[in-house]
């Protein structure tokens, strides 16, 4: 009997048509190769210089664990160079986590990424934050401590801005360990507690050391927006774990707007950073398909061990404190349909009504949809906003890919599709069966849903790049085959398309239930304020 032909022989035989006809298939060519065979390798070496440039967005999978090989890695960051700015920019994050599986710290990819970064000073800002911030972790220290001094030595006149944050950084960490410390020490009477420290938050934030360290810099969030001086009245801490501080600064360019920033030390937001960034990318591919659904991916960066920064969403709230002002009674408020409407109602008269409740219904399908396919657990009325404007937005992203919170510790499950009845109502413009707006709402979804599909491989490359990071809910190859599965990567449109409206009629059928999970929520955070 002659040797079995396996799948990967025939691939590796068939070279390559696969080359003239299939280009895209390198990633999977490549992992048919005999690493061991020196006359294999030799043969991939010259297939690598003749093979087609891969669109950048099929390169990145090349920088995945699978593919040690430099040659390999030389020719994807050969493809990246396509890139625009703004593209590079979209997986910034991502590249720099690879960097930790490069053999060589002089590799192509840490050149390439240290090009471009002295040629786009905005790309030169956020590598020097995802490399400073994880400067802590004795696996990358060395490296990215090299590779940032090799930023610096090219960046003169961006050292000193750089530094300017850094050192304003550390001042607000200083005025939150001064209140954790505050906390401690007076917890036996909370509104007395609540009174000195935010006194001892005001003096500590006008000592001269503090306002000028805090003013007039580049906000880290985004570079090109300047923060030029703190409006202390308008400064405080919150009231979760870690006490972080929402810190406003008056804008002179926004015509006398403020703009505000949260500071957290002690919680880890490189999760959702993640998360948001993601988000960035499927508002981009709806956009791309002609799809807009209003997404509000906020800036969020992680500048340091447990610690970053989260841009305020201006004229925004909660659904449960838009449910509380509406009526005093927990209770009552979770029950009061109209509460949202409502709201909305009193920030726009007339006809600027219908274009909000327009936003709203877009911007709620765009958000169900991406929940849905990312498993974004832990959902109730205090991590889900609105702005004025009509603008549904979800926040605070502590499990996704279907690791909840249950009473055992973390447990994974499916995260159904959620509708509640109070958004219905928004939907309906306040009318009950109003089929015809509810129609277009169920569209967009769908419209939505099939569109990640089709970019499903790119969500599957970006996540499985980021496996390297140590999130504690992306850690092994399982967790991404939650995505897999939400995006029912293995069927066609059809069959995905009649699971997805499964899933959409059984959260319409649970909207009622949705409802009143959000009501014992706010009950219980109303006994305990």
């Amino acid at each position: 009997m002659g040797d079995r032909i396996t799948c990967s022989d025939l691939i590796w035989t068939l070279r390559y048509d696969c080359m003239e006809n299939f280009p895209q298939s390198l990633p999977k060519l490549l992992l048919s190769v005999k690493w061991s065979k020196h006359e294999d390798m030799a043969q991939l070496q010259a297939l690598l210089q003749i093979w087609p440039k891969l669109s950048p967005r099929d390169a990145l999978e090349l920088l995945d664990f699978n593919y040690p090989d430099q040659y390999v890695r030389e020719y994807a960051v050969g493809c990246l160079r396509d890139m625009s700015d703004e593209e590079l920019s979209q997986y910034l994050l991502q590249l720099v986590q690879v960097l930790r599986y490069e053999p060589y710290y002089d590799c192509a990819l840490t050149r390439f990424l240290l090009n471009r970064a002295q040629c786009n000073r905005n790309i030169g800002h956020f590598l020097f934050w995802h490399l400073r911030s994880e400067m802590h972790m004795p696996a990358v220290s060395v490296q990215f401590s090299l590779i940032l001094e090799a930023y610096c030595r090219g960046s003169i006149p961006h050292i000193e801005v750089l530094k300017k944050q850094v050192e304003a950084l550390s001042k607000l960490k200083s005025v939150n360990e001064l209140i954790k410390l505050g906390t401690i020490k007076n917890a036996r009477s909370k509104t007395k507690e609540a009174m000195l420290t935010k006194e001892a938050m005001m003096t500590c934030l006008r000592q001269s050391g503090y306002t000028e360290t805090l003013s007039d810099l580049h906000s880290p969030l985004n570079p090109s927006v300047l923060l030029s001086g703190i409006n202390v009245e308008k400064c405080r801490y919150m009231d979760s774990k870690m006490k972080p501080l929402w810190i406003v600064y008056n804008n002179k360019l926004l015509g006398g707007d403020t703009l505000g920033i949260i500071f957290k030390n002690g919680d880890d937001l490189r999760q959702d950073m993640l998360t948001l960034q993601i988000l960035r990318l499927m508002d981009l591919l709806w956009k791309e398909a002609n799809l807009d659904l209003r997404i509000v991916p906020y800036g969020c960066l992680a500048t340091g061990d447990r610690s970053g920064l989260i841009e305020v969403v201006s004229s925004a709230d909660t659904i449960a404190n838009i449910q509380l002002t509406s009526s005093n009674v927990a209770a009552a408020a979770a029950f009061n349909k109209d509460a949202l409407l409502n709201w909305l109602k009193e920030k726009n008269s007339g006809d600027a009504l219908e274009k909000v409740i327009e936003e709203f219904t877009l911007s709620c399908a765009g958000y169900c949809v991406a929940t849905y396919v990312l498993g974004i657990g832990d959902r109730h009325s205090d991590n889900i906003m609105v702005r004025s404007t009509g603008q549904l937005f979800h926040i605070d992203f502590g499990h996704i890919l279907g690791n909840f919170k249950s009473k055992f510790g973390i447990k994974r499950e499916r995260v159904p599709f959620i509708l509640t009845h109070d958004f219905i109502h928004v939907i309906q413009q306040g009318k009950t069966g109003n089929t015809e707006k509810f129609g277009s709402f169920r569209n967009y979804c769908e419209q939505a849903y099939l569109i990640l599909r089709r970019n499903g491989n790119l969500f599957i490359t970006l996540f499985a790049l980021m496996l390297t990071a140590g999130l504690p809910e992306l850690t092994s190859v399982k967790d991404i085959q939650y995505l897999k599965d939400s995006l029912a990567l293995g069927k066609t449109d059809d069959e995905a398309l009649k699971q997805f409206r499964q899933k959409f009629d059984e959260a319409l059928r649970e909207s009622w239930t949705t409802k009143v999970n959000w009501m014992a929520h706010n009950v219980v955070k109303d006994n305990r304020s």
